[in-house]
């Protein structure tokens, strides 16, 4: 797929950190779309549909995969994840950037599919601070918590296969790198060649 959008996409375990660094992210800045992803999982705290996730049934999620609606999908922790083929592709296409925050299964599917795309993982700094932050969070009982810890040894041990990875030990430090990635992204030659194409031309660039 050539479109003159980047798409970035960022995994991590859970707890790492993900969903707070692409918020703050997105608030600095202004070109970057998220893409909210599907799921049949039920909404934590504060979280509303169409804001964080679609929140659907596994019948309804089944049906879209049925259908051809996702760019990809896969089971996580139980529950079903997949991201809009279509909201993707039609942003994509228009030229914004679009970031999404999905498992490192959906990640390395996405890679196959567009070739462009800037895999980015999420290390902890240890596996003691994974396990205070899950704790601290206060969602989940104990037995969740161990198994979440389990899923993330399987899940950090694919961070090999990403572009870059970035180790959130201070937010600060690892939202500067997470912008230092995306903007550095942009420059790239064939990002460029992709996205101002018409500047490409009049130069006679190709």
């Amino acid at each position: 797929m050539e479109a003159p959008g980047n798409l970035f996409v960022v995994a991590a375990p859970s707890g790492a950190g993900k969903s707070s660094l692409v918020k703050a992210l997105l608030e600095l800045d202004s070109h970057l779309r998220v893409s909210i992803s599907h799921t049949t999982r039920a909404p934590r705290g504060q979280e509303q549909h169409g804001r964080e996730y679609w929140f659907i049934t596994k019948p309804e999620f089944e049906q879209m995969v049925a259908q051809g609606d996702f760019f990809e999908w896969a089971q996580v922790h139980g529950n079903l994840y997949g991201t809009s083929r279509s909201a993707v592709e039609q942003r994509l296409a228009a030229g914004d950037d679009v970031v999404l925050e999905i498992d490192f299964q959906g990640a390395l599917q996405i890679k196959q599919i567009f070739a462009h795309a800037v895999l980015i993982f999420i290390l902890p700094p240890s596996w003691e601070e994974l396990r205070q932050r899950l704790m601290r969070r206060g969602e989940d009982h104990p037995e969740v918590i161990e198994q979440r810890m389990a899923n993330a040894r399987e899940e950090v041990a694919q961070a090999r296969h990403f572009d870059f990875v970035i180790i959130n030990a201070l937010f600060e430090t690892a939202l500067f790198d997470l912008k230092t990635v995306v903007h550095s992204q942009r420059l790239r030659y064939a990002a460029q060649l992709r996205n101002r194409s018409h500047v490409f031309a009049a130069l006679d660039l190709s």
